[in-house]
């Protein structure tokens, strides 16, 4: 037996690739076996040679990545005057925006965020009363149900007392528990840790199991129902604060009402949290993308296809909306492009103008292009992997007014974070995103500069309450509602968390 100690072989891999190619067809010839192109097999074997190294490259830049993210934890602020004085004077109001979030290690992409805020069970966590349920009859004949918190027979709070005015997502509601962990810690009384305000969900036409009563839903061009909430809750309450609470397609919504109002808005501020900003682009980027991102469009569409189907009898009514609407009852799995095909343009038409495609109305109804009209203070969180929203308006219209924050990680209205207590699989997971916008609330809850009352006087006639200038838009309270815990509403055939 021949033994080798200490033996260098000088053997190179391209001599070793030469001796496997001219050795292959003896090898075939004898096993009788077809071969590719002797090219074919030489780029073949060059690939083993190399790949081990390529594997160690790849490897390195990945973990090179990681450092690097890790080491860019803070978010990112944009602001319209990039001053070292005017960044330090805006986020010292936030501070937690100065620190770090690091996502829970289990949901370490925007997409597992995105999936645990939608399908995560919070039933047990940010619990909430919601006072008598407040219905208000529209001018147009629509209704639009108001959820306030804490009940009044429960806790007596100052009439003054800030109010945080919340919109919610796509179908959504108040029994979200992306706005239950913000509204209850908001509410909560001060001795307890909470900032003692007051809240109010305002639940759009078919949402949250409020009555559809006319031919026409909400869209998210649509700030008519919120301008209306807003008057309401202004006569209500017309010594206090009303300060703007927007996630997703709320978020939209509240974004456009603050640049139309412009000085005359209602809201002394306002909050944007996962803002869809170019409405064009979220769709078609999410129709037309890989399979992923149609399985997004297809969800967002059939919540509201399902709000159609709920309601058909309603909407049969209205004659934008009446031919288009057997087609979109015969979508098998529509995506938001084609749903918007039939609905968006056909009953959406805003006064006279009619809208030639879904790309027009998007671009009417986003908030990425009227930054530049906002008035009031305004803060915007994004995530840099949410799956549904990729362009942000970075340079936030110019509007000194405007501040955009965005985070490395999140998801689509996750930001989830772990406390480091207990096993990896068990820990719970808290929203980071609660702690800077309860800051932001009470900053300009508490120490903005406003005069009060704001916006538009009201005017009553013999049954609507309306507005100076606009006799159009108007509401009256009508019976209905009562009191119910949030968490415990449920919607059929919906999936929360948009």
């Amino acid at each position: 037996m021949l033994r080798l100690r200490n033996a260098h072989i000088s053997y190179s891999g391209p001599q070793i690739l030469a001796d496997l190619v001219k050795a292959t067809p003896q090898i075939a010839s004898s096993t009788r076996i077809a071969l590719l192109p002797i090219y074919v097999l030489q780029l073949v074997l060059r690939w083993f040679l190399i790949a081990p190294r390529r594997l160690r490259e790849t490897f390195r830049q990945y973990l090179k990545l990681l450092r690097t993210r890790r080491r860019s934890r803070v978010p990112r602020f944009y602001f319209a005057d990039a001053s070292a004085n005017a960044v330090a004077a805006k986020v010292s109001i936030t501070s937690s925006l100065l620190k770090e979030y690091c996502p829970s290690r289990l949901l370490f992409n925007g997409h597992l965020q995105t999936a645990y805020g939608a399908y995560g069970d919070f039933s047990s966590i940010d619990r909430v009363v919601y006072d008598s349920r407040k219905l208000i009859r529209l001018m147009d004949g629509g209704t639009l149900s108001l959820d306030f918190t804490p009940p009044e027979d429960e806790r007596r709070i100052p009439d003054d007392t800030p109010v945080v005015v919340t919109f919610h997502g796509l179908t959504g509601g108040s029994n979200e528990a992306y706005i239950r962990s913000i509204i209850v810690p908001a509410t909560a009384p001060r001795d307890e840790g909470g900032l003692g305000y007051r809240a109010v969900v305002v639940n759009f036409r078919g949402c949250a199991g409020t009555p559809v009563t006319s031919e026409q839903l909400y869209h998210c061009g649509n700030t008519d129902d919120a301008r209306q909430a807003l008057m309401y809750i202004a006569k209500r309450y017309p010594r206090a604060r009303l300060i703007g609470l927007g996630f997703s397609l709320g978020a939209n919504v509240l974004v456009r009402y603050l640049a139309q109002e412009g000085e005359e808005s209602r809201l002394v501020a306002g909050c944007a949290l996962g803002c869809p900003w170019d409405l064009k682009s979220v769709s078609y980027k999410l129709s037309n993308g890989a399979w992923i991102d149609r399985m997004y469009s297809r969800t967002l569409a059939h919540n509201m296809a399902t709000l159609i189907k709920r309601n058909a009898d309603k909407l049969a009514n209205n004659p934008k909306l009446s031919e288009a609407l057997p087609y979109l009852l015969a979508l098998p799995s529509p995506t938001l492009w084609d749903f918007d095909r039939y609905y968006a343009y056909e009953e959406k038409a805003h006064g006279n103008c009619a809208f030639q495609s879904p790309g027009d109305f998007y671009r009417w109804a986003s908030s990425h292009y009227v930054l530049s009209d906002v008035r009031v203070p305004l803060l915007a969180i994004n995530a840099d992997d949410d799956p549904i929203v990729r362009d942000l308006p970075l340079d936030v219209g110019g509007n000194p007014l405007v501040s955009l924050v965005v985070t490395r990680g999140g998801g689509h209205l996750g930001w989830f974070a772990s406390e480091n207590k207990g096993n990896l699989t068990r820990r719970r997971r808290t929203r980071w995103v609660k702690q800077p916008v309860l800051e932001w609330l009470r900053a300009v809850g508490e120490e903005l500069a406003v005069d009060l009352p704001r916006g538009r006087p009201l005017c009553t006639n013999d049954t609507y309450v309306t507005e100076f200038g606009r006799p159009d838009l108007g509401f009256k309270e009508i019976d209905g509602g009562g009191k119910f815990r949030g968490e415990t509403l449920r919607i059929e055939g919906t999936v929360l968390g948009f």
